[in-house]
């Protein structure tokens, strides 16, 4: 058998018009399929997290055999010219694709080992945000000042990535406030935990806590209040912040608690 007439047969023009209409179609499925998700998503809250994980494995399972299906309709694939090309082929392919098929097999550990799922707050290299999106070959990455950041799949298997909720919807959130060594403390105890159980944001289910340490910050010492609480969905996480942040600056200036200060003993 000549491999080179295998490898000119192994094409069949005739049939680009069928692979184009199913590459069309799949395109548009998992367009259809996205939003349906998102719809979802919006509409039962509180399942969000784990709608927005089916419809990435829906996504990658409509590409993935949408593209396998149009490449197989214009490729005449037999046991001959499997075994005359497929050694050149394997090589060929495999070297100029390695990036992205190791991209798509990433993809697939990402969704079977769940590092982190769409809707989940992570850090990743340097970025914060909310992971919007797990495709064939990347991850997009939303930043909380609007940036879409594309990160490709592959990239997940060697570094660290942090995941805030990790699947959940609620996340905690930590808030540290300083007041001076010679201030009321349990008056700003009782401040900060007052402005943290008080948010609408704050999430009763889960635990919290405010604790005091003393530190050494700019040379001088300063009182810690550090404030954990579960906010109740990980897109309210800055507006959590900043309504127990208002809330706490206002009540320490009612109070006169003041911030830290170098303080001069006499002799």
């Amino acid at each position: 058998m000549d491999p080179n007439s295998n490898l000119f047969t192994l094409f069949q023009p005739r049939y680009v018009p069928y692979a184009v209409l199913i590459i069309l179609l799949t395109l548009i499925i998992a367009h259809l399929s996205r939003r349906m998700f998102a719809a979802l998503g919006t509409r039962f809250t509180d399942k969000r997290l784990l709608i927005n994980q089916a419809g990435s494995f829906v996504r990658f399972a409509v590409l993935l055999f949408g593209f396998l299906a149009a490449a197989l309709t214009v490729l005449k694939v037999t046991p001959e010219v499997l075994l005359a090309v497929g050694g050149t082929l394997a090589v060929s392919v495999g070297f100029a694709l390695k990036d992205f098929v190791s991209s798509i097999v990433a993809g697939l550990i990402i969704l079977v080992d769940r590092p982190f799922q769409v809707g989940d707050r992570v850090s990743f290299d340097g970025w914060y945000g909310e992971i919007t999106h797990i495709g064939l070959r990347s991850v997009k990455l939303m930043t909380l000042d609007d940036t879409q950041v594309t990160i490709p799949n592959n990239k997940f298997l060697t570094d660290s990535v942090a995941s805030g909720n990790a699947g959940s919807v609620e996340m905690m959130v930590q808030m540290d406030f300083y007041i001076g060594l010679d201030q009321n403390l349990a008056g700003a105890k009782n401040i900060v935990t007052e402005a943290l159980t008080s948010s609408r944001f704050f999430s009763t289910a889960r635990p919290w806590s405010v604790t005091v340490s003393q530190i050494l910050q700019d040379s001088y010492f300063a009182l810690r209040l550090r404030a954990k609480a579960y906010v109740l969905d990980v897109r309210f996480e800055k507006a959590f912040e900043t309504d127990v942040t208002e809330r706490v600056v206002e009540g320490f200036s009612a109070a006169e608690v003041q911030a830290p200060a170098l303080l001069h003993r006499s002799i």
